[in-house]
């Protein structure tokens, strides 16, 4: 049971894709201008991230050594296309709001990763797992990043107007990214270090 667990949560602070492992920065630094944005690519990320760990731990004996790589692409574009579709049209607020970012999730490192990684080389519960964690995990950041850059940038989180005064307007610039970012990032490994180290 207390390995089941650790594969739960390890995707939310000790290996966090975005702060502990730096993958997955395009979308980090592209999208998190809102925390609602963050949600958004996380979970869809994170869809894409479950269905091709669990379908490459289904066909990782059948796929030939020499096109592993393209045989995962493959199966990543597949659920990249179905999640595009579906925000296309049922959330066109949301598609119009993180562009070309939720095509680019084909060519995510974290998704490649965790496939060639785990995915690869654990059976199916444990990539499923392994993608709900990593999964969260990336959520979590995005929607951190966003709600700190949101309140910051504009005063506001969710479209609910938290300061009165001027915001700071960097913060939804690109900049700003960088500097949340790397604040949060500082946090986080002094919160893991305390944790795992301590």
């Amino acid at each position: 049971m207390n390995k089941f667990f650790d594969n739960l949560t390890k995707g939310i602070l000790k290996e966090n894709p975005t702060f502990i492992t730096i993958l997955g920065m395009c979308p980090t630094l592209g999208v998190t201008t809102l925390a609602a944005n963050g949600i958004g690519m996380g979970l869809a990320t994170t869809f894409v991230l479950i269905m091709s760990n669990v379908f490459i731990a289904i066909l990782k004996n059948l796929i030939p050594d020499k096109v592993r790589i393209p045989a995962y692409i493959v199966i990543i574009a597949t659920f990249v296309t179905i999640v595009d579709l579906v925000i296309a049209g049922y959330f066109p607020a949301l598609y119009a709001q993180l562009g070309i970012f939720i095509p680019l999730i084909v060519v995510n490192c974290i998704i490649l990763g965790r496939a060639e990684a785990y995915a690869a080389k654990n059976n199916v519960l444990d990539s499923l797992i392994d993608g709900v964690s990593m999964g969260a995990g990336l959520t979590l950041a995005l929607t951190l990043i966003g709600a700190i850059r949101e309140v910051l940038g504009t005063g506001a989180i969710f479209g609910h107007k938290l300061i009165a005064s001027d915001a700071i307007l960097i913060f939804v610039l690109p900049p700003g990214a960088f500097i949340v970012l790397a604040y949060v990032i500082a946090l986080v490994n002094k919160i893991n270090k305390a944790i795992y180290k301590g």
